[in-house]
């Protein structure tokens, strides 16, 4: 099966030195070859000596930039986290808290979209595989943080006395886990940014509408 690359750093190349550029090369091949292998054998027969070998480094420079199989299989989602963090920072001011992450969110959605084959790889293999389903959950936590942080900047309030944006950001993160998740599991021809927004929708009384 043929993937597409992952998502590149949001940081410009064009603005990095030659060394850091030849590093996010590096990086970006050694997860191209973990989604690569990983569509073809399966992520528990890939070692990371064969990862390595096809992505033609040695395995302990690997190690220099993942921890683990898993980590290079998501290595886009901190390019992610950091693309929905600018795109939330920049909604205007006058927008209300969920208005804002809803928008922010189904822009980035729009981004999945784009790299639709990458995703629905992703998604099987996290059915098949326990260990990054886990892993993915505890990087959804990161997602989680970032939009309570930033709701408790947009309105003003602080994250130790007051738990709205948390309760608030752990809704958004579930919503978008449940549509993802019912877009792969239904083969990934749906409208992804449709499910994601409608999934938003139940958060704004939604399910009363019904």
């Amino acid at each position: 099966m043929a993937v597409p690359s992952a998502v590149v750093s949001a940081t410009s190349q064009a603005t990095l030195g030659l060394r850091e550029r030849n590093k996010l090369r590096t990086r970006q091949e050694i997860a191209d070859a973990t989604i690569r292998l990983a569509a073809e054998r399966g992520l528990e027969h890939v070692t990371v000596e064969q990862i390595a070998a096809a992505a033609d480094v040695a395995p302990r420079t690997f190690f220099r930039y993942f921890d683990s199989k898993e980590e290079a299989l998501l290595a886009d989602h901190p390019d992610r986290l950091a693309l929905l963090r600018e795109k939330l920072r920049s909604r205007p001011a006058a927008e209300g808290p969920l208005t804002a992450v809803r928008a922010a969110i189904l822009d980035v959605a729009g981004d999945l979209d784009d790299h639709r084959e990458l995703m629905l790889c992703k998604v099987r293999l996290m059915e098949d595989n326990p260990t990054l389903r886990g892993r993915s959950l505890e990087m959804m936590g990161d997602l989680e943080l970032m939009i309570a942080e930033a709701l408790a900047e947009r309105t003003g309030v602080d994250l130790a006395t007051d738990f709205r944006p948390l309760v608030m950001a752990g809704a958004v993160c579930t919503a978008m886990r449940v549509a993802i998740d019912r877009w792969g599991r239904d083969g990934g021809t749906a409208d992804i940014t449709a499910m994601v927004a409608s999934a938003l929708d139940v958060l704004d009384g939604g399910f009363d509408r019904t």
